[in-house]
């Protein structure tokens, strides 16, 4: 905590953060995450080096390395099941730290065996000839288990959007223990010796399994207490089989997962088969040790450095294919130096091939991977990596070891030939030439998904966009219908709107109409910066050409717009002849608009006479085409007269043409107009476009709408959804502000606004307001209020307070506890993969038992909040007592008569819903209980005339004499309900008056209760 707060108040640790790319809030739980990788990994570094080092001393890389690739194909899979099933008997937490302490405790054991007689040559049927052997089967397993306990720790501690900046820092621990490892195991040797550097290894992987109990103990909440429960069930996509392009694409993602770790293999084999030939065991460590850290220094400088710009600047599949290039020439260099038997090259050109081989393989490659499952729905994603990680690799692993096995046995028997590496050289070569082959055939399948999805609406993840603005543009060129091509176009404003008029311009004369209205829509739309101008002019001569062409009107107006938008110098006075009454509204309509924006006086006003016959006309056609116009000449100038008509017009159509063009003019005395239209579902989208249109200029009155709580609540609501929509800093920074200072259906409305946002940006502007610390807070208020809800329930059971009054507000007590719980599943939402929050939230709005704990199941392996158990037993739908039972530590709850709980709830009132409200009035008027005279004027002034009712209605009982006094203000009361109760309650007491003393008035009923109680 301490580090928290180092790194959050002082200007060195906010720069450190901003530098690592990190919140403060991750900041610890990464740099502990780093410290166990790293040290887990430095003993591995360690263990491998020695491990080596023994194993070719004693059986030589022909012989034994094909065995250990074999077996290890089944200790993969093995493992991972293992790993799986343990889970099914332990909790997470239990089993991520016993597998770290299981990890280092052979090694003290392999130590021992070491003591023994050591054979040599193939003489392996000594205790120590089996140590070495499961010594480096161990190591095998020990990579499996490490990487496998590192990645779902930090998927436990880390939510989805934390990891992407987290896990870069964790993952280059090993890097890190490369350096460090490799260039201290020859001090180490020199020291200890070789076999006691195996107890220093498993001594640096009991300190990382230190570490990690400390971060399970530490942040117990992040890990599930209970023993993992299949919730495979609530994730049906799953299910679904991969059909047509996407069958073919996973099948080759398969070959290239394949045909990358085969040849890594194979590589390995080489190089070790070469340097067990030179060196004895003690000079194969040291050596290992001086690669390993000169080869994590690269690794270290390439991952950090170059790896992101390479990837940027070549692209995914061109960054991928740089590995299978590299191994295809250094593998025919290597292939022609063993044809000459040239003994040291050929070393030399291996150990160039193998480091080059794991620099490009654990940086690019990497980094590479992931994108390619992209294409892949999100539902099928993660199913297809593990396999490809849990089957595929495991078993290509398997299969080389056979192979190589059948080959070392041909060469011993002299069946082709004596030295197996002069048939694995070529063997290489010719698979990276397959590899080669692969990725070109994988980037067509790759492409055509990616605009598959685009179509859909389901682009998502980082795509190499170069390759895709390819296909996209070969798509146009290519036969197919307009439907395919129109996303095409709108893909490409996505993917690159400075080039668009490029690609669109020259085909033009080749498109359909719609697609020709279409991309000179998007070439203006796209187009309005200084530097984009000189472009369009550019491209004038094509949409020139089409002009000549006989056109749709709307084409035609289109064109024009272009055209004479574009001109440096405009001839305004070609325009005329489209100003004659013959010609089709749209055109006409597009042409004055031009001309009050371009022309001369003289032909502003020949415009303006144009526009004010078409404004008035009987044609609606003509009446919707004026208005339009009346948006495209920026300014209405003297036609603003016809506005207040226009906006009474008895067409729809006109009205909402009517609006968008007040918001294009900026005529700032009709926007009023514009809220109004809010109101009315016919001119709710027109309004809601023009107030988007208007941008920021449009969220003062925006805010005043959605602020005024005599609104409606559907006006405010779309006041919040326009706020949304508008999409800049401004607007978003105003919703989160307001996040925090509202309740109730206005966050909740916000909230839902916010993660509606396109790309999740809302997600990422409310943490980098808020953090996680401030997302948490909101939580937390939540389920206290939850809790406070409960405590109320309780005291007002119906065997306390009986009666039809007490039920309304029980009932409206549920309802507000719904929705706070539905408020919970937004916020999480924040934090959290959204599919997740929403399974759950759709299994616990389940009747069946079955599906409820499934719900609950799926959050409890999610969420990793402080106040976890809290938040699972509130939305456990157990009974009101079991809830406030387990919110024992954020909230104490004392048991109150039912008129002090109602006076709590009372003191709570900005909290509840209206109804709520009333509801508090009627049961006190029904049980003649007291409250306090700030509150029952405070509600008497409620926007909600049935909360003002319900008041009047308590004061007719509980104080006659203070509603007497009350009456005469609220004569012009705006609701005609309350308003009529008023002249009722004044009848009332006027005929009192007749019929009795004034005094009367003074005699209060008795009412039960005191002073507000205490909160809880």
């Amino acid at each position: 905590m301490q580090l928290n707060q180092w790194l959050t108040t002082s200007s060195a640790g906010q720069k450190l953060l901003q530098a690592a790319n990190l919140r403060a809030e991750e900041s610890e739980r990464t740099i502990w995450m780093f410290a166990f990788y790293t040290t887990t990994s430095m003993g591995l570094v360690w263990l491998e080096a020695c491990t080596v080092a023994l194993f070719l001393q004693t059986y030589g890389a022909e012989n034994g390395l094909p065995w250990i690739y074999l077996a290890s194909a089944g200790i993969g899979s093995g493992l991972g099941v293992l790993y799986s099933r343990l889970q099914r008997f332990l909790s997470l937490r239990h089993v991520i730290v016993l597998t770290a302490f299981l990890i280092a405790a052979p090694l003290l054991f392999f130590r021992i065996g070491l003591e023994f007689h050591q054979p040599t040559g193939l003489q392996a049927a000594t205790l120590a000839g089996i140590t070495i052997f499961l010594m480096r089967l161990w190591l095998e397993a020990i990579y499996v288990l490490n990487d496998l306990n590192t990645s779902i720790t930090a998927n436990q501690l880390f939510n989805i959007r934390e990891i992407k900046r987290t896990f870069p820092l964790i993952s280059s621990g090993i890097l890190v223990a490369d350096v460090i490892s490799g260039f201290s195991l020859t001090v180490l040797i020199t020291w200890v010796g070789l076999k006691n550097v195996i107890v220093l290894a498993g001594l640096m992987m009991v300190i990382g399994a230190c570490i990690l109990f400390y971060l399970s103990r530490t942040y117990q909440q992040s890990f599930p207490d209970v023993r993992r429960r299949q919730i495979d069930e609530t994730q049906p996509d799953v299910q679904r089989r991969l059909q047509g392009p996407l069958r073919q694409y996973a099948v080759r993602l398969f070959v290239f997962f394949i045909l990358a770790q085969v040849l890594f293999l194979l590589i390995d084999f080489q190089f070790l088969s070469q340097l067990q030939q030179r060196d004895t065991e003690e000079q194969i460590a040291i050596f290992l040790g001086f690669f390993n850290g000169t080869l994590g220094i690269f690794e270290l400088a390439m991952q950090w450095l170059a790896s992101s710009r390479v990837i940027e600047r070549l692209g995914v599949f061109r960054s991928a294919m740089v590995l299978p290039v590299v191994v295809c020439c250094l593998g025919a260099i290597a292939t022609l130096i063993a044809t000459l038997s040239l003994k040291n090259p050929l070393f030399i050109s291996l150990v160039l091939l193998k480091f080059l081989d794991e620099l490009l393989h654990y940086t690019l490659f990497a980094s590479v991977g992931p994108v390619l499952f992209q294409p892949i729905p999100d539902g099928l994603r993660s199913n297809i990596q593990a396999l490809v990680r849990g089957i595929a690799e495991p078993l290509s692993t398997g299969a080389t070891g056979l192979v190589l096995l059948g080959l070392v046995w041909i060469s011993h028997n002299n069946v082709i030939g004596a030295n197996v590496l002069h048939w694995l050289l070529p063997a290489v070569v010719f698979l990276a030439a397959i590899w080669l082959l692969t990725i070109w055939l994988l980037r067509q399948q790759y492409v055509n998904l990616l605009v598959i999805s685009a179509e859909r609406g389901q682009l998502t993840g980082d795509v190499d966009v170069k390759e895709l603005k390819r296909a996209v543009v070969a798509a146009l060129d290519q036969p197919g219908t307009d439907a395919h091509k129109r996303s095409c176009i709108e893909l490409l404003t996505q993917l690159d709107p400075d080039h668009l008029i490029e690609v669109l311009a020259p085909r033009l004369m080749k498109f359909s109409p719609e697609l020709q209205l279409k991309s000179l829509e998007v070439m203006l739309e796209h187009s309005t910066s200084s530097e984009m101008q000189a472009t369009r002019s550019a491209y004038l001569p094509q949409v020139r050409l089409l002009v000549d062409q006989p056109l749709p009107a709307d084409v035609l107006a289109m064109a024009l717009r272009y055209i004479w938008l574009t001109e440096h110098h405009p001839d305004i006075r070609q325009l005329r002849p489209y100003l004659h009454p013959e010609v089709d509204p749209i055109v006409r309509g597009t042409v004055a608009a031009l001309l009050l924006r371009l022309g001369t006086p003289k032909q502003k006003a020949e415009a303006t006479n144009t526009l004010r016959l078409m404004l008035t006309h009987k044609e609606e056609k003509e009446r919707v085409m004026g208005c339009r116009a009346l948006g495209d000449a920026l300014y209405m100038q003297a036609l603003r007269v016809y506005v207040p008509n226009l906006l009474q017009d008895r067409s729809l159509r006109v009205r909402c043409a009517l609006l968008e063009a007040i918001a294009a003019t900026h005529l700032e005395e009709f926007y009023p107009a514009l809220l109004r239209g809010l109101q009315y579902k016919s001119t709710r989208d027109a309004a809601m476009k023009a107030l988007v249109a208007l941008k920021d200029d449009a969220l003062p009155i925006l805010i005043r709408a959605a602020e005024d709580a005599h609104q409606p609540e559907l006006v405010r609501l779309h006041a919040w959804k326009a706020i949304g929509t508008i999409g800049t800093t401004a607007s978003r920074e105003i919703l989160i502000s307001h996040l925090i200072t509202n309740w109730g259906v206005n966050r909740g409305n916000i909230l839902r606004i916010l993660l509606d946002l396109p790309g999740e940006v809302g997600i990422e502007e409310v943490l980098n307001r808020l953090g996680r610390g401030g997302i948490e807070e909101l939580i937390d208020h939540e389920i206290f209020f939850i809790g406070q809800l409960c405590a109320a329930k309780i005291d007002l059971r119906d065997e306390l307070v009986a009666g039809q009054e007490a039920e309304f507000l029980r009932r409206a007590l549920q309802d507000l506890q719904t929705d706070a719980e539905g408020r919970l599943f937004q916020l999480l939402k924040f934090l959290y993969p959204i599919e997740r929050v929403k399974a759950a939230a759709f299994s616990l709005q389940s009747k069946s038992h079955s599906h409820k704990a499934r719900g609950l199941e799926i959050l409890d392996n999610t969420v990793d909040l402080l106040h976890k158990r809290a938040l699972l037993s509130v939305l456990d739908h157990p009974s009101d007592w079991a809830k406030l039972q387990s919110l024992s530590e954020i909230l104490y709850y004392e048991p109150m008569a039912p008129v002090r709980r109602l006076q709590r709830l009372m003191v709570l009132r900005h909290f509840l819903s209206d109804w709520a409200l009333a509801c508090c009035f009627h049961l006190a008027r029904q049980q003649q209980w007291a409250l306090s005279a700030e509150q029952t004027l405070a509600c008497l002034q409620s926007p909600r005339g049935f909360v003002r009712e319900a008041v009047l209605d308590y004061l007719r009982v509980a104080s006659p004499r203070a509603l007497h006094r009350l009456l005469p203000k609220l004569q012009q009361d705006t609701d005609p309900i309350v308003a009529d109760q008023v002249k009722r309650l004044t009848h009332e007491f006027t005929q009192k008056a007749i019929k009795a003393p004034s005094s009367a008035l003074d005699q209060p009923p008795s009412f039960s209760g005191g002073p507000d109680p205490q909160p809880i």
